[in-house]
């Protein structure tokens, strides 16, 4: 399907009722009053006690003033703009649009020739130059997995240029300490050519920060904010509240505890910036309690997902949910997982679903054919979110004339100037001239995906970058690798 983002015509489903919202709304700020959270960067709690936060240092509790709280997250805009080096592929934020992101931040990656592994800087570029080559995922999720051959404290500055020169879309950094969310900022500022200024006034990079569930914003996290709030770039607020472990056991009070820590979150970034960019992100999920290993893609998990766009909707702010499955393989239950969890997202009225296609065995892995099936569920649910037209055209009476009582609409003219645009065709049933069952029906959705992510890689075309931008780039890139190694 060719580029477009979704827009979402229909009314939210909301599981909680007006009274709900807001016993969970005060019974977050009462939390965030007499308890606080713990924050461990000294630099993010003088910032909190100067505005007017009550600070212990000891003990690196913080407790927020109700009124401190709304009076900051009212700073927040409602819509935002994410610039990419492609400006057709920026994408909006809040309101009813909708985007997709590829999965990012797995230790490993799968596919069908090769099995689970370690993946290489190659095999991740690879996987970048698909999300490039499939439309309907419209933000690359912040590399697909780790490489691992390169050395940790400076693959992050490889990842950024590959982000850089294999896309034109907008593409996600790592905001784990200040070293990395600032050297997002000026490579992608370095590829848009954009200074400082206009860039905090254009943002291009959505960041995502994880509070340490229950109550606690480590280091690199809160460092992550002050750099990414401080350029005015998008922060993502996202407590990993899992119902049973790191949260009560109940949806009520995981929510609230969710709240909480997202509220807490985004005071903060509106008091590093005020009027910063914001999303509010929603990951309560529950575990199994026989194991205590996570579970995704439960009725929970979308359950959740619906009652936290009702939060974010209570406070003005855009929302992030995820596509999820606990499942280690591109099997059913892979399927019906996401499948469930991307209804809960898309009728709690998500702004943007994120690690939408790739996502596999709990986030431990990237997986090439999930990539591939995901992309089809998605380019379904954005054709479901098509409305229905109705006007005398649509209606055809003309056509069911033509047609005739018995008669069929193949090949009448109502049909036939439709033919390419009316109907979503997906491309993973397709049959290419196959003569016998064995060949045609004997493929199932895993080869089938395979040998698509294969020739999309074939018929991949790098977007063209300015050399002098490339060079401007390496220069960077190099330059602060010996940094690195002084």
């Amino acid at each position: 399907m060719p580029w477009r983002q979704p827009h979402n015509p229909y009314a939210p489903l909301e599981v909680l009722d007006a009274g709900q919202v807001e016993q969970i709304h005060l019974a977050s700020l009462s939390l965030l009053e007499d308890y606080g959270m713990r924050v461990m960067h000294e630099g993010a709690r003088e910032l909190l006690a100067r505005a007017g936060a009550d600070v212990n240092h000891e003990t690196e509790m913080v407790r927020f003033d109700r009124g401190l709280v709304m009076e900051k997250v009212a700073l927040a805009p409602s819509e935002i703009t994410l610039h990419a080096r492609n400006p057709a592929m920026n994408i909006s934020l809040g309101g009813n649009h909708l985007a997709f992101t590829s999965v990012g931040g797995p230790a490993y990656c799968n596919d069908l020739d090769r099995g689970r592994r370690r993946g290489t800087f190659e095999e991740a570029c690879d996987y970048i130059r698909l999300v490039q080559s499939l439309d309907i995922i419209h933000q690359e999720g912040g590399g697909p997995f780790e490489p691992i051959e390169l050395p940790a404290a400076t693959r992050h500055l490889d990842l950024y240029q590959a982000q850089i020169r294999l896309l034109d879309k907008n593409w996600q950094p790592i905001a784990l300490g200040r070293d990395r969310a600032r050297d997002a900022i000026n490579m992608a500022r370095i590829g848009l050519e954009m200074k400082e200024d206009e860039m905090a006034q254009k943002p291009a990079l959505f960041a995502i920060i994880n509070t340490n569930s229950p109550l606690q914003l480590d280091i690199p996290m809160a460092e992550g904010i002050i750099e990414m709030s401080g350029a005015g770039q998008v922060v993502c607020i996202t407590p990993f509240t899992l119902a049973g472990a790191m949260a009560p056991v109940t949806l009520a009070g995981t929510l609230t505890q969710q709240n909480a820590e997202a509220l807490a979150g985004i005071t903060l970034c509106q008091v590093v910036r005020p009027g910063a960019p914001v999303v509010y992100g929603a990951f309560t999920s529950n575990v199994d309690m026989k194991t205590g290993s996570p579970a995704f893609g439960t009725p929970e998990y979308s359950k959740a997902a619906q009652a936290s766009g009702q939060l974010a909707r209570r406070y003005g702010l855009p929302m992030r949910s995820s596509n999820v499955t606990s499942s280690n393989v591109v099997d059913a239950q892979s399927t019906y997982e996401s499948a469930m969890a991307l209804w809960g997202a898309i009728t709690g009225h998500a702004n943007i679903i994120v690690h939408a296609a790739g996502w596999l065995e709990g986030g431990l892995t990237a997986s090439f054919e999930k990539l591939i099936v995901d992309a089809e569920m998605l380019q379904m649910m954005s054709e479901y979110l098509r409305p229905i037209e109705v006007n005398d055209e649509t209606i055809a009476l003309d056509a069911i004339a033509e047609a005739g009582p018995g008669g069929h609409f193949f090949g009448v003219e109502h049909t036939m100037s439709r033919y390419e645009t009316a109907f979503y065709q997906p491309f993973l049933t397709e049959q290419r001239n196959f003569e016998t069952w064995e060949e045609a029906g004997a493929i199932d959705t895993q080869m089938r995906a395979n040998r698509i992510w294969k020739q999309l890689l074939r018929d991949y075309e790098q977007p063209p970058l300015d050399p002098a931008i490339d060079e401007e780039l390496s220069f960077y890139v190099a330059l602060r690798k010996e940094e690195s190694h002084r």
